[in-house]
């Protein structure tokens, strides 16, 4: 039994679930709508498995004008709606409710426009990072942000969560890699924020829109910057035989004005097994390992190797190994990108997302494991260093009682941690339900409440993903207080009001 909490259903929206799907079966096809029960199951979670919730009906559109359709019909009939991408979520963001209808833009997946020379690609939001990477690398470009579920993930997705990846320590995350979307509101209107240029004029409401979960709108579409790919790239691993330590190496490595284009961390449990899992050529016999890659030319790759090799030295590291081949770099790479799948092979685990300033990781590191222990529950310690975007692995064992109860405690602690060092939340997985209650660790009641305005001018009903991001307690009261001027702007008429 888990321990968060979700908004109840109305009953009255459950008590009409065939109506309504007849009614979105006419609004967008039989092909689009998913309403028997073996259907609806498929959705009933995303990649935080722990939680599951059947959906009311899924909605699986082809335009943005059958989203319009479906929003506008949801509004007018009070319907709550759940934005998916293709459900890769590990903080619960795309978790359906019983009263919600499910609309997933996985269909949406061509590539509308690429323009090489002013460098930007238009494409439908249920696309993949790998397939925009994969529709320019003909002409030696490629999409950025790689997060290890970008075989699957959708760019609607990663949108929503503000998603980076191992190469953002260099590139960025979302935010730094789109330059507009399209998106349709809750009551239809389809909007276009930003474009095919570097700098919309106005109000930045593409930062806004960019890792807002779902709580504003759908995008459907979206420019992304294309890059042109570097001349060449190679990995090496370092091994220490302390977590501190190669903490340390990180910090130095940063300080020293050197960008390389990812430093992934992976501690012994990690090592052990994603080692077993892809047959990388992991060293054993450390407690960390970091994966550090630059890219160039020959020489410049060589120089920068060089001299990130000298800075490890005077730590003294256990091993160091430099890749040879684009084989084994692949490897190398083959091994970190199916660290979390690996990992779940062996347990159940949360997944947590805290960042914190780099100075800090030693220390960190050092409380996390702390943490665990004091649970009664193993860690393993996988994320990108370079930019300080940590991802505990807690691992526990569902079918054990009350350790899904240890492992939430655990993840809590450690994202407080990670705030009081300066921190934040979420560095790139989103909010959604898993860190929803922790949201007052980082905001005041003020900073929430100008958040809270903000949804209610985009989604005044309060329809769109209900029950992620914000504790429930103040969502109420945020609705309440709508509710009330609401109804005082009616009873005051329209000169009074003016």
């Amino acid at each position: 039994m888990t321990s968060i909490a979700l908004p109840l259903p109305d009953p009255s929206v459950v008590g009409r679930r065939d109506a309504i799907a007849r009614d979105l079966v006419a609004l967008c096809g039989a092909d689009a709508v998913i309403w028997d029960e073996d259907g609806r199951r498929a959705f009933e979670t995303d990649a935080l498995t722990a939680y599951k919730r059947m959906p009311l009906a899924v909605v699986l559109p082809t335009s943005t004008e059958a989203v319009s359709a479906v929003l506008k019909y949801a509004k007018a009939n009070r319907i709550r709606v759940v934005p998916r991408g293709a459900g890769t979520s590990l903080c619960g963001g795309a978790l359906p409710l019983e009263d919600a209808i499910v609309i997933g833009v996985s269909r949406m997946n061509r590539v509308i426009e690429v323009d090489f020379h002013n460098r930007f690609a238009r494409v439908e939001a249920g696309i993949t990072n790998l397939a925009i990477s994969a529709a320019v690398s003909d002409e030696a470009f490629f999409y950025a942000p790689d997060p290890s579920s970008q075989l699957a993930c959708t760019l609607a997705g990663n949108l929503a969560m503000n998603s980076g990846g191992a190469h953002c320590l260099k590139y960025g995350v979302t935010t730094n890699n789109v330059l507009g979307v399209k998106m349709v509101t809750m009551d239809g209107e389809i909007v276009e924020i930003g474009g095919s240029h570097l700098e919309a004029e106005g109000y930045d409401l593409l930062a806004l829109i960019v890792g807002s979960e779902g709580q504003f709108g759908i995008v459907t579409e979206a420019t992304v910057r294309i890059l042109r790919s570097a001349e060449g790239a190679r990995p090496m691993m370092i091994g220490f035989e302390s977590s501190a330590k190669a903490g340390i190496c990180v910090s130095r490595i940063i300080a020293s004005g050197i960008i390389p284009v990812a430093i992934e961390f992976m501690d012994k449990p990690a090592i052990e097994v994603c080692e077993a899992f892809a047959k990388a050529g992991y060293p054993k016999d450390v407690d960390a390992l970091l994966i550090i890659e630059v890219e160039g030319s020959e020489q410049e790759i060589a120089d920068r190797l060089a001299y990130i090799a000298s800075i490890a030295h005077e730590l003294n590291p256990v091993s160091m190994v430099v890749s040879g081949s684009p084989e084994q770099s692949a490897k190398i790479w083959k091994g970190r990108k199916a660290a979390f799948g690996a990992i779940g092979r062996m347990a159940d685990y949360l997944c947590m997302d805290g960042t914190i300033p780099l100075g800090h990781l030693p220390h960190v590191l050092e409380q996390i494991s702390e943490i665990c222990r004091g649970q009664g529950l193993r860690v393993a310690n996988i994320f990108h260093a370079g930019d300080g975007n940590l991802h505990p692995l807690v691992m526990y064992d569902a079918n054990a009682p009350g350790e899904m109860e240890k492992a939430e405690l655990a993840g809590a602690e450690i994202l407080k941690l990670c705030v009081s060092v300066g921190g934040c939340l979420t560095g790139e997985h989103g909010v959604g339900i898993e860190k929803r209650d922790l949201m007052r660790v980082q905001f005041t009641e003020e900073d929430l409440a100008v958040q809270l305005r903000i949804k209610s001018v985009f989604d005044p009903d309060w329809l769109l993903n209900c029950g992620k991001v914000f504790p429930l307690d103040a969502v109420e009261a945020a609705m309440a207080a709508a509710e009330f001027e609401a109804s005082r702007s009616a009873e005051s008429g329209p000169a009074e009001a003016a």
